[in-house]
């Protein structure tokens, strides 16, 4: 499995397959790899003849007061994962790579961006967009794949994709969980042993709240049982993330982030 550092040297990799007439799946990540990026890859291998997963931890995405600095890096340790899935390429540019000087330009997101995440993290969906929208336009992936973990920048994605009209398609796949219905996440590290024995209450509190229960009630369910704070509980469309109207036949789905000690956790479930 090729690992490369620079755009030019991914475009001719790329050039290579796409001379042979070989389609080509992305697989963007920060890293830190658990069994949730490894489906991604399962999933991409399924439908491409070539499969790229990208390691880049992205610092326009974090604010200043967020966890850059901390997020784990293991890059060894994922590129043997990746070769044990059977991806073909590892992209794993710096940050001048991608930013380099004089960098200056930036994709504003609106919509789907604004709400939930967008309110307590403003500044990230257009980090995140910023630097798919690299990605992409680097690899030309004729496919995409995103976890539903990141629901809500799997909507954002989409709708960058669908407003700029990106020649590639985004597919999400299911979130990957533990047995006890933790969502699997490179920052459930963070958690102490009690916090990581508390964690899955949240799975099961959004779980009622799909079906039926209301979600104020839920929020103080989990504050109750030692999440330390909750930023959102909340039924959304699931492509707008606006307002969910029941009866109309779209699909729902129930989005949550919450503290627990210093960790921030988020999930979701359809609804």
């Amino acid at each position: 499995m090729n690992i490369v550092r620079t755009i030019a040297d991914l475009r001719g990799e790329i050039a290579r397959w796409r001379v042979a007439g070989q389609s080509i799946a992305l697989v963007p990540t920060m890293g830190a790899l658990h069994a949730g990026h490894i489906a991604l890859v399962g999933a991409a291998l399924s439908i491409a003849d070539q499969v790229v997963v990208s390691i880049f931890v992205n610092p326009t995405q974090f604010a200043p007061n967020e966890d850059l600095a901390r997020y784990p890096r293991d890059e060894a340790g994922d590129v043997a994962k990746l070769a044990g899935a059977g991806a073909h390429l590892v992209w794993a540019p710096n940050v001048a790579e991608m930013y380099p000087p004089g960098f200056a330009t930036q994709v504003a997101v609106g919509g789907a961006a604004l709400p939930l995440e967008g309110e307590f993290r403003p500044h990230h969906f257009g980090g995140v967009a910023t630097v798919v929208c690299k990605l992409l336009s680097s690899v030309t992936p004729n496919i995409a794949l995103f976890g539903e973990k990141d629901f809500q920048q799997l909507a954002v994605i989409r709708q960058m994709v669908r407003d700029l009209a990106l020649p590639v398609a985004i597919h999400g796949v299911p979130t990957v969980r533990e047995e006890d219905g933790l969502a699997l996440s490179s920052r459930n590290a963070y958690l102490s042993e009690d916090e990581r024995y508390i964690a899955p209450m949240l799975y099961k509190v959004i779980t009622d709240v799909a079906r039926g229960r209301d979600p104020d009630e839920a929020g103080q369910a989990l504050l109750a049982a030692g999440f330390a704070k909750l930023d959102y509980i909340a039924v959304r469309d699931a492509e707008t993330l606006g307002p969910f109207q029941p009866g109309t036949g779209r699909p729902g789905r129930v989005l949550a982030a919450v503290w627990l000690g210093k960790t921030r956790l988020i999930d979701n479930v359809s609804c």
